[in-house]
């Protein structure tokens, strides 16, 4: 792959940090427990496979230190971003085998190991859908980056590619932290993917005059009834693809499915500092007496979900509960996620 965003070796977790790109790559060595609780929390490290991962190696690194037992330890990552359902999956790999006397590091290296292979598999599940939609709507960054390889929204497009398939990706440049344009476009330029980024609200002209084929996203959390959280304007894109005939595909790998959550009107959604709004690269952009709100996520009925590209292939909404019920379906991750908080 063109890139892997984190990667654990005796003792330490080295991940690019994401706040830094695309202007430099820089790669952050963290230690301790709470080095990993902050890069979570700072958007060093982004994404929610990408974080259910680091977290596992947080809950690893906390083992080492030996300050806290497992439940401090997950606590103090739970804390740290509400939304990513993988974030509380991927502490619980770990914090159930270090509570039972087993091997931490080999727990969190075999999630890290379903989630990579998951994203492969979500790359193959969805690459025939692009076959014959050549322009493509993306939103926020769901590629390697923030799943460790591969990509969620990203890996079909991939996939779909290296069988041949022409494409061209619309990247949204998403707004207020351009994840789009700084991450996506990133990714998509390291492997000459032909790409133009676009202004958010750009998203409608495009998709309203026949430019658009599909449009796909990642998630942060997929509820029971198919509404899925993730990031902030993706229930526009989704209701604007809906208005005008557009395909809209959420991908992800089964521990962003939340069964234990009946819909979306109780995914807690994370409000961020308002200088994200009101600042441009460290430059106040409103006036000085100005507020600002800013929600890090949306939900998106799941009327408006064409299909979820999953692991196990592409499931239309109206399917998912009967599918999230299938023993066979946490083959690759092991066991659903635990109840979410």
């Amino acid at each position: 792959m063109a890139v892997r965003a984190l990667w654990y070796r005796n003792g330490t977790l080295s991940l690019i940090d994401q706040r830094a790109l695309p202007g430099r790559t820089r790669i952050l060595r963290l230690r301790r427990l709470s080095e990993v609780a902050e890069a979570i929390r700072t958007l060093t490290v982004r994404g929610a496979p990408s974080i259910g991962v680091a977290a596992a190696y947080g809950m690893v690194l906390a083992r080492r230190e030996g300050r806290l037992g497992p439940a401090a330890a997950a606590r103090v990552l739970r804390a740290t971003r509400p939304t990513a359902v993988d974030l509380f999956v991927g502490i619980e790999a770990v914090r159930s085998v270090w509570a039972a006397g087993g091997d931490v590091e080999a727990a969190a290296s075999a999630y890290r190991d379903r989630l990579v292979e998951e994203c492969h598999r979500i790359g193959i599940s969805g690459a025939p859908l692009f076959q014959n939609a050549h322009r493509v709507l993306t939103h926020c960054n769901a590629g390697a980056l923030a799943t460790v390889e591969w990509g969620t929204a990203l890996a079909p497009i991939r996939v779909a590619r290296e069988r041949g398939a022409r494409l061209f990706v619309w990247v949204d440049e998403t707004r207020p932290l351009l994840q789009g344009s700084r991450l996506t476009a990133w990714e998509l330029a390291r492997e000459r993917i032909p790409h133009a980024v676009i202004a958010d609200n750009a998203a409608g002209y495009y998709l309203s005059t026949g430019q658009v084929d599909a449009v796909i996203v990642g998630a942060d959390r997929i509820a029971r009834n198919g509404d899925v959280a993730n990031k902030i304007g993706t229930y526009e894109k989704a209701v604007v693809a809906h208005e005008n005939r557009v395909p809209f595909y959420v991908a992800a790998p089964w521990s962003t499915f939340d069964a234990h959550r009946a819909n979306g009107r109780t995914i807690p959604v994370e409000e961020r500092a308002e200088a994200e709004v009101l600042e441009l690269a460290g430059h106040r952009m409103a006036p000085a007496a100005s507020h600002a709100r800013n929600p890090a996520f949306d939900v998106t009925p799941a009327r408006f979900v064409t299909g979820f590209v999953t692991p196990s292939g592409v499931v239309r909404p109206r399917d998912l509960a009967r599918r999230l019920d299938r023993p066979s379906r946490g083959r690759s991750t092991g066991r659903g996620p635990p109840p979410a908080p």
